[in-house]
C-alpha cells in the first residue's frame, strides 16, 4: 500500500469527495468511492465519505493499494484492420469495430497494438508498456483511421501535435433528426457523468471541448453530419449530439432511438473516423488518409437514403 498527502486546491473546493479525488488522482469515481467506504480516504486527519465536500485549502490523505501487474500486450492478428500506409516512422490503420487501441483491465477482445506485433511491426517504445506507440484512440465501437508511431522521435513529434491541435481529425456520423443550424460549433465542458461513470456528459467546470459540424446530407429521420474536431475528449462526438439532442444514430449509451437502430441493423454508434491529416514527423510535409466506411455503416446508410425516396 502506498500513501498520498494532497492538498485541495481552490477550484475543487465545495466538490465531493468521490469527483475531486477522481480528478486529482485520475481514477474513476466508482474507484474513489470504494477507497473511501475502506477508510482510505481522511480530510484533515479524519475519515471522509465519497459524498462529503471538500473545502480549498484541507489536505487529504489517500492510502492505494499496490498497482496490479502491468496488462500485457498478446500478439493476435485483428480481422479486417487494414494498414494503410506504413514507413519507418509511421503506421497508418483503419480499424474495424469491437477493437481496442491497447490492452486494458477488463478488456478481453482484440487491439490495435496486438494487431500490429501479430503483424511484425514494431512501434515505438515509448509510453506505458501496453500502450507503447499509441498517440491517439479511438472508441472500441468507433471505427476509421488512426496513427500509431513507430519510431520514438514520431512518438514525441505527433504526441506534441495532438495536444497542439495541429491534426486535423474529420470524422462522418449519422445523428438523429435534423441539427438546426445545419452548420455549426458545439463549444461545452464535458466530463464523467455525475451518476453513470461507464459514460461522459456536458458538464459545468469540465474540460474544454469543441466539436464543428456540417450536416452534409439529410434524410427523413436523420442526418450525416461531416464533423471536424478542435479538442479530442472522450466520446467527445457522441456527448455533443447526445447533448444537442441528436444523438448518433444506434448510440443507445447516449439516448439513442432502439427501434431505429434496429430497423438499420446497427448494434453500434454510426461514427466513423473518416480522415486523418498531420506533418509527417520525418520531413514536416502534409500527408492525409482517409478510411472507408465499413459494411454495418455502409449498410445503414443505404436503407436511409433508399427510403428518402
Amino acid at each position: 500500500m502506498t500513501s498520498r498527502m494532497l492538498p485541495v486546491p481552490d477550484g475543487l473546493d465545495g466538490m465531493r469527495v468521490d469527483a475531486g479525488l477522481a480528478k486529482l488522482l485520475g481514477l474513476s469515481r466508482t474507484v474513489v468511492a470504494e477507497l473511501a467506504e475502506s477508510g482510505d480516504v481522511l480530510l484533515d486527519g479524519r475519515p471522509a465519505g465519497k459524498s462529503d465536500r471538500l473545502a480549498a485549502g484541507g489536505l487529504l490523505e489517500v492510502t492505494l493499494p499496490e498497482p496490479a501487474n502491468p496488462v500485457e500486450v498478446v500478439a493476435e492478428p485483428v480481422p479486417g484492420m487494414q494498414i494503410l500506409h506504413d514507413d519507418d516512422d509511421i503506421v497508418v490503420i483503419s480499424k474495424p469495430v469491437g477493437v481496442a487501441v491497447h490492452p486494458s483491465p477488463g478488456w478481453t477482445g482484440p487491439t490495435v497494438v496486438g494487431g500490429l506485433a501479430a503483424a511484425g511491426l514494431r512501434i515505438s517504445t515509448s509510453g506505458a508498456a501496453e500502450r507503447q506507440g499509441v498517440v491517439h484512440r479511438l472508441d472500441a465501437g468507433t471505427t476509421g483511421v488512426m496513427v500509431v508511431a513507430k519510431s520514438e522521435h514520431a512518438y514525441t513529434v505527433l504526441k506534441r501535435a495532438f495536444k497542439e491541435r495541429t491534426v486535423d481529425k474529420g470524422y462522418h456520423a449519422i445523428v438523429q433528426g435534423h441539427p438546426d443550424p445545419t452548420r455549426g460549433t458545439i463549444d461545452a465542458p464535458i466530463d464523467r457523468h455525475p451518476r453513470h461513470d461507464y459514460k461522459f456528459a456536458v458538464v459545468q467546470g469540465g474540460r474544454p471541448s469543441v466539436t464543428h459540424y456540417e450536416v452534409v446530407e439529410a434524410f427523413r429521420a436523420a442526418s450525416l453530419a461531416h464533423i471536424k474536431l478542435e479538442t479530442g475528449r472522450t466520446h467527445q462526438i457522441r456527448v455533443h449530439f447526445s447533448a444537442l439532442r441528436h444523438p448518433c444514430v444506434g448510440d443507445l449509451t447516449y439516448g439513442a432511438d432502439p427501434v431505429l437502430a434496429r430497423h438499420l441493423g446497427l448494434s453500434r454508434q454510426w461514427l466513423h473516423a473518416k480522415t486523418l491529416a498531420f506533418a509527417h514527423p520525418a520531413d514536416g510535409r502534409w500527408v492525409e488518409f482517409e478510411s472507408e466506411y465499413p459494411d454495418d455503416l455502409a449498410k445503414a446508410l443505404e436503407i436511409l437514403r433508399d427510403e428518402s425516396y
